[in-house]
């Protein structure tokens, strides 16, 4: 999430409704006086409520960075006090804007709740979102058509917050099984927000290939006109082994650990994740940041496909890449 773009977005709207009749340029001119001055225009509460929580996000993120450089014990202290301060910024943002969702959404997942306790807590705020403000499939009544373009809820930088709300409960459909109710959601969501800059379809992606729906996986990844990631190679692998079409898997499995780099390390010996708040972090596809995080996110699947690793590991040459990646990064192969 980046909250300091947003907090700009949201300060030059509001001025230039104030203003009033600004032409495009000049409200490109008003984009750069927020961004250069930026204090001098939050004078709301919804601002500075948003304020605190991308001041809080600047800090979790940094602290995020140095969690290599910590022992164990040092890890847990600093993730703990990191959290708790989240939560307490959260809060603080909430008491100047009850209505801040972004606020409502983070404190949830700061909270390190179990996979179903934190979806129930997102289903609660989706419930509310849509008793207090319509269901997601109205946004685009909100978003002005310019020139005929096919409009995005994510044009407008106050739906975000409910969209990324949506992306969340998606990833967490996944993480505790709920396969068909993920695939409900998330296609809602890209009803209004076709671009998918949440990247919504590649939770999607697993859930169909959980599902073995070929038919909806080759959909989705039509939709991105074939353009791959780390969670369409491994959702290809894993729906090929699961419809039981095995030279294909095998196939696939190549083309994983070509593509994606230190793919084989990253499935063969998946290490621990932290908490994507509020969003995914952007990593570059293909990357092995990217890998960590998809299987990660594909965990509930591995583990439901119990032949799938010994399947993958009886490819020799798949593990030799794991190990030649683990070698040339200097990572620990026997953890």
């Amino acid at each position: 999430m980046r909250a300091r773009e947003e907090l700009e977005e949201r300060c030059a709207r509001e001025r230039a409704r104030r203003l009033g009749g600004l032409t495009p340029p000049a409200f490109e001119e008003l984009r750069r006086d927020v961004h250069e001055n930026l204090s001098s225009f939050i004078v709301t509460d919804d601002q500075r409520a948003f304020q605190i929580l991308a001041s809080a996000l600047e800090r979790y993120y940094a602290s995020v960075k140095d969690d290599d450089m910590r022992s164990d014990d040092e890890f847990m202290q600093e993730r703990t006090r990191r959290l708790s301060a989240l939560i307490a910024a959260c809060r603080e943002a909430e008491s100047l804007d009850p209505s801040c969702l972004d606020a409502a959404l983070m404190e949830e997942q700061a909270k390190d709740l179990d996979p179903l306790s934190l979806l129930g807590a997102l289903m609660r705020l989706e419930d509310a979102e849509s008793r207090e403000r319509g269901p997601l499939a109205d946004l685009l009544d909100h978003v002005p058509t310019e020139n005929g373009a096919v409009q995005d809820a994510w044009s407008d930088v106050y739906l975000r917050p409910r969209l990324r709300l949506r992306a969340a409960t998606v990833r967490s459909c996944v993480d505790t099984a709920h396969y068909r109710m993920a695939l409900h959601l998330g296609e809602e969501a890209l009803q209004v927000s076709p671009a998918d800059p949440l990247g919504i379809r590649n939770s999607l992606a697993l859930a169909a290939a959980r599902l073995e729906d070929e038919d909806k996986f080759q959909e989705l990844e039509g939709q991105v006109q074939h353009h791959g990631n780390s969670w369409w190679h491994l959702g290809r692998v894993l729906l090929l082994f699961k419809l039981g079409r095995m030279p294909a898997a095998k196939r696939a499995l190549r083309g994983y650990d070509t593509l994606v780099r230190g793919g084989a390390y990253a499935l063969l010996k998946p290490v621990y994740v932290e908490i994507c708040i509020p969003d995914r972090p952007s990593y570059a596809p293909m990357s092995f940041e990217e890998a960590m995080l998809a299987v990660h996110e594909a965990d509930p699947i591995v583990a439901d496909t119990p032949d799938f690793i010994s399947w993958c590991e009886s490819q020799s040459w798949f593990v030799e890449s794991a190990k030649r990646f683990c070698d040339e990064e200097g990572l620990d192969w026997s953890m």
